[in-house]
């Protein structure tokens, strides 16, 4: 084990020819042309590549099944639920006020973030295929970016064996249904990934600017800022690199623009959270847990949408146990941590299948450490679990993602 930074410990795979260039072991590859370096890049990055398409391929004969059972088009299966919101963004622009009223009479798209939206946008103007289709080959696209930058983030740590399984856990967890529908979780992973692997090559102002774009994703991107916080003051105590600073500066950038644009076009920059507050959220701070098993112990698995969030929280218990066991990267805890904080301070979401997702380093851990004989056990129920919520979210109102 070598230090690559004051922030990570890099372990490397005695199964992996390539030598990390964290640990100063560059190959005749990387230091060579620049067409063998691509050539290096694009042939260890097949491997994510083939993975992303085996569970994408699942999940669209999922969404053939509910499809079929329920008389509906395919597309429409894929664009339901939050989709139907960022579609209506992509297509028509923001709302200027929110509906009178509170729960669904007033939800408006103001509840929603940008990013997404502005992407589906231009895939629509380049393709000229109608704003659903491009919703969906752009979440298709952001997600084979995430898995390759998440394999190569989990590569930095646990060598090529670890970032294979790790990435597996990630990309066939639960949550991981939402990857085939019009949602940010693609985005967020692709950002915070790319943010995560430019902390620990001190690339501080491409981290800030990975992070900023999170931030525009989705509210939980917000927590990338956290990483490059913590990335700067170890950098800072280690060896005065105040440059480390851009980071954190740069952070915030995507929720901040955000938020001014709000302001201008609705006349408050807290719009975002008046509409999730009417439409969605309303109820006291921190009750989204604690609701989740209240309800469970009153109605067992009557209401799947409370069910699946309780035993969510059970085994995200489970995961931190190992997460922490494996002493992982502090930019990585960081994160992992202010993801689960933002749906423990949720008046409604608690820990939900997708949060896990989006926390996806607390997957990445756990399936790089778990035993191989544990880690396949784990690997398929999970796909089954994904399987299984992709029917109930896609076959009618049985769960929300």
């Amino acid at each position: 084990m070598t230090t690559a930074a004051p922030t990570d410990a890099v372990v490397t795979d005695a199964t992996d020819p390539v030598a990390d260039r964290a640990t100063g072991g560059a190959t005749a590859d990387e230091d060579g042309p620049e067409g063998s370096r691509v050539r290096w890049f694009l042939t260890w990055s097949l491997r994510p590549v083939l993975l992303y398409l085996a569970s994408r391929a699942g999940m669209l004969l999922v969404a053939f099944a509910t499809s079929s059972n329920t008389h509906q088009s395919l597309s429409k299966s894929l664009t339901a639920w939050d989709s139907t919101w960022y579609l209506s963004i992509a297509q028509g622009g923001y709302v200027t006020h929110i509906p009178p009223g509170s729960g669904d009479p007033a939800q408006s798209n103001l509840g929603f973030f940008p990013l997404i939206p502005l992407l589906t946008r231009a895939t629509h103007e380049v393709t000229r295929f109608g704003i659903p289709v491009s919703g969906l080959i752009t979440t298709f696209v952001l997600g084979l970016a995430a898995v390759v930058a998440v394999w190569w983030m989990l590569r930095d740590v646990f060598g090529a064996t670890g970032a294979d399984r790790g990435t597996a856990l990630v990309f066939f967890s639960p949550g991981a249904l939402v990857l085939s529908l019009v949602y940010t979780e693609a985005a967020t992973i692709l950002m915070v990934a790319c943010a995560l692997l430019a902390l620990r090559r001190e690339r501080w102002v491409v981290a800030g600017l990975c992070a900023a774009v999170a931030t525009a994703a989705d509210p939980v991107g917000s927590a990338a800022i956290v990483p490059c916080l913590v990335a700067a003051v170890l950098a800072i105590r280690a060896k005065r690199e105040w440059r480390a600073l851009w980071a954190p500066a740069l952070a915030p950038l995507g929720i901040a623009s955000f938020f001014c644009y709000l302001w201008a076009h609705a006349g408050t920059p807290f719009a975002y959270f008046n509409a999730q507050r009417a439409g969605w959220q309303s109820g006291r701070f921190f009750d989204g847990i604690p609701g989740s098993f209240s309800h469970l112990f009153a109605h067992w698995f009557a209401d799947p949408d409370f069910a699946v969030k309780a035993v969510s929280a059970v085994v995200a218990v489970g995961l931190l146990v190992i997460f922490f066991r494996a002493r992982p990267p502090a930019t990585w805890i960081g994160y992992v941590v202010a993801v689960l904080a933002v749906g423990a301070i949720s008046p409604v979401i608690g820990v939900t299948p997708r949060l896990v997702l989006r926390g996806f380093p607390l997957l990445g851990v756990v399936g790089a450490k778990l035993p191989p004989l544990w880690f396949h056990a784990v690997l398929g129920l999970s796909a089954l679990l994904m399987a299984a919520l992709g029917m109930m979210a896609m076959g009618g109102p049985l769960w929300t993602p």
